[in-house]
């Protein structure tokens, strides 16, 4: 008989902790291993299950030692923040388990840093975990592929009021599959905060505007516009909950399949999707 996977949360407290947690509890072949928050999080010592809504005490408290969390852990699924996410690929790396990788806003060099822990781990990272969106990504691909630079691409996205960075991961990851249909570079080619007298927009620019306001879940427009028509193709996210499912999926692949686990590696949602 096969071994529960155990799943480790971050942001154990918060909603998406909190929806990951329910869902792990209610998934068979998963159990909750752990839950971290941040020092001086008040969510400290309380009961995970209690902490997400559940019926019924897991037994297992929130902590801020991942060190503890990550050695009960064959997985760990990681909305948190840039700094931290890079800390624990560190971890994972050291203990080699799965690290699942939802958080946005990376630098350059914390990039690399992932990078180089995937060389121990296997790391899942996605500027967005939903199915819908990663199959989004691959249309985007392939229309960019399809029409010339004549086709200008501007990606529109707008998120609650509480979102700190910008353009979302999302759109990132749109922008960057419309760039490789392109066969071109999304540093070098993208628009971003057009304000004032701007010029006329640059051939075969990339763009990205940014909205924020209320409760918005996510809502992303890649729009292809040429004389006289245009083409959008547009993603809705309704519920976190399809990007907590999408995380469990992507832990699970992680895994491997029979038996076997998966090597190390630094793979996305088109990997755990076989889009790629």
């Amino acid at each position: 008989m096969a071994q529960d996977i155990r799943i480790a949360v971050t942001g154990a407290g918060g909603r998406m902790g909190a929806t990951l947690i329910r869902l792990i509890a209610g998934t068979d072949g998963l159990t909750v291993a752990g839950g971290l928050e941040a020092e001086g999080s008040p969510h400290l010592g309380k009961d995970l299950g209690l902490l997400a809504g559940l019926a019924a005490p897991l037994g297992i408290a929130a902590t801020s030692d991942a060190l503890a969390v990550i050695k009960d852990a064959d997985a760990l699924i990681d909305f948190s923040v840039p700094s931290a996410s890079v800390e624990f690929a560190a971890l994972a790396a050291q203990a080699r388990i799965v690290h699942v990788i939802g958080t946005t806003g990376f630098s350059e060099d914390e990039e690399a840093r992932i990078a180089a822990a995937a060389r121990h781990a296997t790391i899942i990272k996605a500027g967005n975990m939903s199915l819908g969106v990663n199959l989004l990504a691959a249309l985007v691909r392939q229309a960019a592929k399809a029409l010339s630079d004549d086709w200008d691409i501007e990606i529109v996205e707008m998120h609650h009021r509480h979102k700190v960075d910008a353009p979302s991961g999302t759109a990132l990851l749109l922008g960057e599959a419309a760039a490789e249909g392109r066969g071109i570079s999304l540093k070098d080619n993208s628009e971003r905060g057009r304000d004032g007298i701007t010029g006329a927009r640059k051939k075969g620019a990339i763009g990205f505007a940014s909205l924020r306001g209320g409760s918005v879940v996510g809502e992303h427009d890649v729009i292809f516009a040429a004389e006289n028509e245009r083409i959008v193709l547009r993603h809705i996210a309704e519920d976190r909950g399809i990007f907590a499912r999408g995380a469990l999926k992507a832990a699970q692949w992680g895994q491997g399949a029979n038996g076997q686990k998966r090597g190390p590696g630094l793979f996305n949602m088109a990997d755990v999707l076989g889009l790629n």
